[in-house]
């Protein structure tokens, strides 16, 4: 008796298990991944009816939302930089072209580095700038009362420590992309941001490209009707670079976390032209990855790894509170063109960037005084070259009206480095909100940890977090500010 008893028990715990595993087998998820719900980052999550939900912290006492923030005007902005490997000495030299700027400061952990900028001041006849080194170099220069911002290009795995550390220090950051790895980053420098009101800018560069704002300035315009859906991609095989990036800090991220851990190139400009938190939000995203092959193959060479977290090819579809949808790639590893696709499907418009940059519009919606020798127009097909050309003169952006040839001739990825290095003194010397603010920088960053964990449960929607903290339709619409504005 005790005996048949003791074997129902066991078939009813049988049975629960199997019942169990057949459950987490229907939302894609192993029991071990479902019992643990935690990233790669150590960021924990919960599920509620079928969708993966983060954690939002409330706004602490003491801090103020950073929305359209504008900082005391600054006539000369003192600057000081820090990671001078890759990035960093291109920085450097375009601000020695920028007016109003004094160069301060030059770090890097290796002390050649910081030593080997001093040629771009040189060059342009400023003054010597302080030299520091080592793993926590910065925080002197930090500490000096004679810096308003601090500019980082560090490996991604320093950015929010070197942030912090200057915010809490009084200065203005401005940090390279991804500027946050983890939510947690995330939400670190939205609260010290608005506990210290510093600003707190990613260096996002593909927002001031020429297609990109010239067609941000026709959707503004309506020239494309309302924009139902953006895509956007950072395509770009690696394999030749993956030395170049010092201790190998780069290869090493990819081979701890997955999801889209480098989405902010192709993003950036599709957020702005939906006006995301500025009268449109982010609601959920799904996500799916390949597995990893190349990817794999190239850490265990490097690194002797077995395994590798970042798939060699990433897609994530995004839907927004108002209806409205984003597809975001990310490959590294595999070889193909080059491609930081932007495609833009209105009502009444289209844009393509890569492989084939074109326009494609409704003949009644064209000011013809504005391209007198544009024909009517075939609304399946792209507009002529020639007619691109005329219409990427029409509706340039009063900033490329500005800074664009100047821009150009300076230089960096074809001169959209400098119109954002310019723009970000600009604002500061003028006093303005800046393009890209905190809340920016969070959401475009926020991918890479959201897209990894739908991926662990087999591309499950994740709810995308309100870094407004409810205040994502208070701004109606994005606006580069000017002087007097």
């Amino acid at each position: 008796m005790i005996k048949k008893t003791v074997n129902k028990i066991v078939m009813k715990k049988v049975l629960v298990a199997l019942l169990v595993f057949s459950v987490f087998s229907v939302l894609g998820v192993s029991e071990a991944t479902a019992q643990k719900n935690v990233t790669t980052h150590g960021t924990k999550y919960s599920i509620k009816n079928g969708v993966i939900e983060f954690k939002e912290p409330k706004r602490a006492k003491g801090q103020e939302s950073m929305l359209e923030f504008r900082a005391e005007p600054m006539k000369v902005v003192r600057v000081g930089f820090v990671g001078l490997g890759m990035r960093g000495p291109g920085a450097v030299e375009r601000f020695t072209h920028i007016p109003g700027v004094e160069i301060k400061a030059l770090c890097d952990k290796y002390a050649d580095r910081a030593a080997g900028c001093q040629r771009y001041l040189e060059k342009a006849g400023m003054p010597k700038a302080t030299e520091y080194s080592g793993d926590e170099g910065y925080k002197q220069m930090c500490e000096r009362d004679d810096i308003d911002l601090i500019y980082i290009a560090t490996s991604w795995q320093t950015h929010v420590p070197i942030a912090l550390y200057a915010m809490n220090h009084g200065k203005h950051v401005a940090i390279e992309v991804p500027s946050a790895p983890s939510l947690k980053d995330c939400w670190d420098l939205i609260d010290t941001s608005e506990k210290t009101r510093k600003h707190c800018m990613m260096l996002e560069n593909c927002v001031y490209d020429f297609f990109e704002l010239t067609c941000l300035n026709m959707a503004q315009k309506g020239l494309f009707g309302e924009v139902l859906h953006t895509e956007g991609a950072y395509i770009h095989n690696l394999e030749p670079f993956w030395d170049a990036y010092a201790d190998n800090w780069r290869l090493e991220f990819n081979q701890k976390h997955g999801g889209d851990v480098y989405a902010t190139h192709g993003f950036g400009p599709c957020c702005e032209v939906l006006n995301i938190h500025r009268g449109d939000k982010m609601e959920y995203l799904t996500s799916m990855a390949t597995k990893s092959v190349n990817g794999l193959a190239i850490a265990k060479k490097k690194m002797g790894s077995e395994t590798f977290a970042c798939g060699d090819h990433i897609v994530t579809l995004i839907q927004t509170k108002s209806g409205k949808s984003m597809e975001i790639q990310h490959n590294t590893f595999t070889p193909q063109p080059y491609s930081r696709m932007y495609q833009l499907t209105g009502t009444e418009g289209f844009a393509n960037k890569y492989p084939i940059e074109g326009f494609t519009f409704r003949n009644k919606n064209i000011d013809h005084s504005a391209t007198p020798d544009l024909e009517k127009l075939d609304e399946h097909d792209f507009i002529p070259d020639a007619a691109r050309e005329q219409m990427m003169q029409a509706y340039m952006h009063p900033i490329h009206k500005e800074v664009g040839e100047i821009a150009k001739q300076i230089g960096g990825h074809g001169g959209m480095d400098f119109v954002m290095d310019y723009r970000l003194v600009y604002c500061l010397q003028n006093g303005l909100p800046l393009d890209q603010d905190v809340y920016d920088l969070a959401e475009w960053c926020c991918i890479g940890e959201l897209s990894e964990a739908s991926h662990a449960h087999k591309s499950m929607p994740v709810k995308v977090p309100d870094f407004t903290r409810g205040e994502w339709n208070k701004v109606k619409g994005l606006k580069f500010y000017m002087k007097g504005e």
